[in-house]
Order: C-alpha cells, then sequence, then structure tokens
C-alpha cells in the first residue's frame, strides 16, 4: 500500500468514476484499477461497488475513504509548507469554488493580492457545488473552498463571510417587475428557472417554498446564478436568485430584482480543514477577500459558528 495507491482510491471515491481519474492523471483506467485492487488485496475487502453510472465506495471503502482523506490531505498540507519554505516568498495558494464565484465575490480582491505577493502563485479549481467544494477539501491539496455554508461536515471548517438576500429577478416587461417587495405566496404562479440541481442554494430553496406549500412549475434549469439572471432578463422565466451587487444598474437594463423578505438568507464564506494549520499565505488570502467583500456587500452580523 503507497501514497499513491491512497490518493487514487480517494480519488475515485470523490468522483466516482475510474475513466475521469485517468483522464486527471493523464494515466490508463487499468492502472487506476491496479492501485484500486492492490489496495483490495492488502485490505482483504472490496472497496468500490460498480453501478450503472460509475463507482461507490462499499462501507468498508468509505471507512477507508474517511480515513485516507483526512490523513492524506494533512501530507499533502505538510509538504506544500515544506515547498514554500524552501522557496522562500514564493508558494502558491489553492482555492476550490464555483465557476462565477471570482467575479462576484473575489476579484478585487485577486488583484490587491497579486500585487502584494507577485511571486506567489494562486491556483483556481472550479466546482459545481459546494459538496463538491467539500469532497475537494478532504481529499487534500486545496487551502480553501468558497461555499454557501451548509450544515456542518466532519473534518471541515467553515466561516461565514457574506449575507446574502433572496430577490425575484424578472425581465423589466414583466407583470410582476413594478413590485417593491414579494411575499411566498405571490410565487406560486411564477415560471421558474430551476438553480443547480446539486447546489445547496437550490435544495435551501426547494426546502423553503415545500414548508410554504409553494410548488411553482419549472421546465428550465441553469448551471449557475449569472445564466438564471440572463435568462430572466430575456423573459424566459423568473429566477428566484441571492442578490448580488453585480446585477443592479446600467449593465442590466432590462432586469428586476425584487425582495423576497420572507426566504431566510444565505450565508456564503470559507471552508477549510483546519484554520490554525492554514499557510500564511493562505490566511492572508482568506483576509484580503473579505476585508473586500466588506467593503462591496452591506454590513452584516455573521451567524454563530
Amino acid at each position: 500500500m503507497t501514497l499513491d495507491d491512497l490518493r487514487v482510491f480517494v480519488a475515485v471515491c470523490r468522483t466516482g468514476s475510474l475513466s475521469a481519474v485517468a483522464r486527471d492523471l493523464s494515466c490508463t483506467q487499468s492502472a487506476v484499477s491496479q492501485h484500486i485492487k492492490r489496495l483490495e488485496r492488502e485490505t482483504g475487502v472490496a472497496l468500490l461497488e460498480r453501478h450503472p453510472r460509475g463507482v461507490i465506495p462499499t462501507p468498508a471503502g468509505q471507512l477507508l475513504h474517511t480515513a485516507a482523506a483526512g490523513g492524506l490531505g494533512d501530507i499533502d498540507h505538510a509538504l506544500r509548507r515544506l515547498r514554500d519554505l524552501v522557496h522562500g516568498e514564493g508558494g502558491s495558494v489553492r482555492v476550490t469554488t464555483g465557476a462565477t464565484t471570482v467575479r462576484h465575490f473575489m476579484s478585487e480582491a485577486v488583484v490587491a493580492f497579486r500585487r502584494q505577493h507577485p511571486k506567489v502563485s494562486l491556483e483556481f479549481e472550479t466546482t459545481h457545488s459546494s459538496r463538491s467544494c467539500f469532497d475537494a477539501l478532504l481529499a487534500g491539496g486545496l487551502d480553501l473552498a468558497w461555499i454557501t455554508l451548509d450544515e456542518p461536515v466532519r473534518g471541515i471548517e467553515q466561516r461565514p463571510v457574506v449575507e446574502l438576500p433572496w430577490v425575484l429577478a424578472v425581465a423589466a416587461d414583466d407583470p410582476l417587475a413594478s413590485k417593491s417587495r414579494l411575499n411566498l405566496a405571490e410565487l406560486a404562479d411564477i415560471r421558474m428557472i430551476a438553480l443547480p440541481e446539486n447546489a445547496i442554494s437550490r435544495s435551501r430553496l426547494d426546502a423553503w417554498l415545500t414548508e410554504a406549500g409553494i410548488a411553482p412549475r419549472s421546465d428550465t434549469s441553469v448551471a449557475d446564478w449569472d445564466t438564471a439572471i440572463l435568462l430572466a432578463e430575456l423573459g424566459l422565466g423568473h429566477a428566484i436568485v441571492p442578490d448580488l451587487p453585480a446585477w443592479h444598474g446600467p449593465a442590466h437594463p432590462d432586469l428586476r430584482l425584487i425582495p423576497v423578505p420572507e426566504l431566510p438568507a444565505l450565508w456564503t464564506g470559507w471552508a477549510v480543514r483546519r484554520w490554525n494549520a492554514l499557510s500564511p499565505l493562505a490566511r492572508t488570502f482568506a483576509d484580503t477577500v473579505e476585508q473586500h467583500c466588506d467593503a462591496t456587500f452591506p454590513a452584516t452580523r455573521p451567524p454563530p459558528r
């Protein structure tokens, strides 16, 4: 059993696909399978089950995955810290987040950080959901994740940074566009553009609407919030989305954003394995992002941690 065997196994558990890991590692699927078979020979149990859409860990595999992901994350973090020491002011900060996060929450902070630390490598790994960010953090090799805050996750520390109230996005000529605010009952008849299926924002919104007895019809879905805004502005439906400053102003002349104050606000912010184990560079980057968010978004009080 080697570290590479465990790294490959953790990656397969995270992606649910031998072929996807083979592509990421630039090797054959057979080579990936050999790593898994070696672990199964040494442990004496089956670690993966095949399903039509990929593989999932067996109960024994889940046990090994939980233990290995945490240990490998610590080892990879220590190795990166050692490389940072060797290279002096160099080093890297690795962040995982959604496709539009940098645009809305980090753009100015990235520029400021780069000016202060020109020799540091900034690496962004895009995922499709906050839950994928959690998996990537646990797999190791990453410093920070920007997420929509969710229930506590074992092995992950979450830090709220920005509170996002909900709005209904509609085209300027929509009958609802003249409203100054909406209550939940008024959402029953909208033609909703569904948020990304695996996103925490989607699951939270669906739960709140279900609790209120509201089931808007929906025949359109998107992969990110920005696409939902675009389709709403084009008049192709209504999007219930967290309110972001970039959607206000002359860049969106045909868009109206109507507050829905009865919906509980979402919180976005950082997730890490352990704050006290972050490198100084990663801490500095996180602090820089928070400072710029404080200047961009209305002042809010984070929920209890």
